[in-house]
């Protein structure tokens, strides 16, 4: 089946707009949360939402923590992020995106919920730090150029934030969970290779033979 170039745009237009929308869903909740709580619409504390790492209680958090933000900065931060990442993963990786965005929003806050301090960790960085290095290790494994091209523009924009998953990054800012963003890290990196046989793949170079009466050409 051929399809001209303006239906084909058409396709890939109405793909995008479709890939956009759980990215807008998601961060939309993501600040309504916050609008709640800085209104103070509940005199209930939402950091506690949080993930208390080591505390059964603190469970909570691996659902929760990236819908709690400390400050607007904070959440002003993870917003752009979110929405550009969100939208690759369900734009490039469509069939796969949900399943993986589920594997990582809870693999990075179990693993938070273990290596993390003992205080609340919040915020949707290691979310982020899942989807990040997801999308960049799945297009460099599948050797796809579409797709490493998608990892190259990735790491373009968000490479400069690679330091803050080391330990030193508490001596810079003790309110940043080097943790969390660590174990997003860590599960972007192992989901990648868990879906990477699932999901857009390279195409296979088919030769093409022709045979005439004398011999075999390819």
């Amino acid at each position: 089946m051929n399809i001209d170039n303006s239906s084909w745009y058409n396709i890939e237009k109405k793909r995008a707009r479709l890939a956009l929308l759980p990215a807008i869903v998601f961060v939309v909740l993501v600040w309504v949360a916050f609008i709640v709580d800085y209104a103070g619409v509940f005199t209930w504390d939402f950091s506690r939402l949080g993930i208390l790492p080591g505390v059964v209680d603190g469970l909570v958090g691996i659902i929760f923590s990236p819908f709690i933000h400390s400050s607007f900065s904070h959440l002003l931060s993870n917003t752009l992020p979110l929405l550009i990442l969100i939208w690759f993963l369900f734009y490039f990786y469509s069939k796969i995106a949900f399943g993986a965005f589920i594997c990582l929003w809870l693999s990075s806050g179990f693993l938070t919920w273990i290596i993390g301090r003992g205080s609340y960790h919040v915020g949707a960085s290691g979310l982020v730090f899942g989807l990040l290095f997801f999308l960049f290790f799945s297009g460099i494994f599948r050797k796809y150029i579409p797709l490493v091209a998608v990892s190259l523009i990735v790491a373009f924009i968000y490479g400069s934030t690679i330091w803050s998953i080391f330990p030193i990054t508490e001596m810079v800012d003790t309110s940043i969970s080097w943790e969390g963003h660590l174990s997003g890290a860590i599960s972007g990196l192992i989901f990648a290779i868990v879906f990477r046989k699932q999901g857009p793949q390279k195409p296979e170079v088919v030769w093409e033979e022709e045979e005439d009466s004398d011999d075999v050409t390819m």
